[in-house]
């Protein structure tokens, strides 16, 4: 599957509330006021995976909805800590690197934002989140009791990023 990852279009916002809707459970999904807040937040950014090769069609058009394979809010804070706030990858392009290239894009922007780590949630029955997040080097913290609205508790995982560069220099 080919796809490219971008800064998204504020036009495209429906279209990710629509999949933020499809990847989560009433409870856990935003609210479009929600999901809004978050993405216009102060050092809050979002990532759009892309079908194809580029954002536009050979005649120049702008693709569909149907193009989004997948997003990623994310925020960085002035203490050196980013927040990845949701991934939300289409069903059909799961296991196909698409969460992967999200988060390692984040990553790479907040490293070079200087954030020296990186903390998310997810909730403590999503099994195929904790085993994504582990695979990516982030640890679980703790447990927060009745994070989300539906009264499931979430799990708050950390990835040092510094840890992540020094271990990748003295490798080479």
């Amino acid at each position: 599957m080919r796809f490219t990852v971008r800064d998204h279009r504020e036009e495209e916002f429906e279209a990710l509330w629509k999949l933020d809707q499809a990847c989560f459970a009433p409870g856990i999904a935003y609210s479009r006021g929600e999901l809004k807040a978050y993405m216009r937040r102060a050092g809050a950014f979002t990532l759009v995976a892309e079908a194809g090769d580029s954002a536009a069609t050979g005649n120049g058009e702008v693709r569909g909805e149907n193009s989004v394979l997948g997003f990623l809010v994310a925020e960085l804070s002035r203490r050196g800590i980013g927040h990845v706030i949701t991934i939300d990858v289409r069903a059909e392009a799961r296991r196909h690197r698409v969460g992967s290239a999200l988060l390692e894009a984040a990553e790479l922007r907040l490293r070079s934002a200087r954030c020296h780590m990186v903390r998310l949630e997810t909730a403590v029955d999503n099994a195929g989140a904790i085993s994504f997040y582990k695979r990516h080097g982030y640890n679980v913290m703790q447990t927060i009791p009745h994070y989300y609205s539906s009264g499931i508790d979430a799990l708050l995982l950390e990835k040092d990023l510094l840890l992540q560069v020094e271990t990748a220099s003295v490798g080479r």
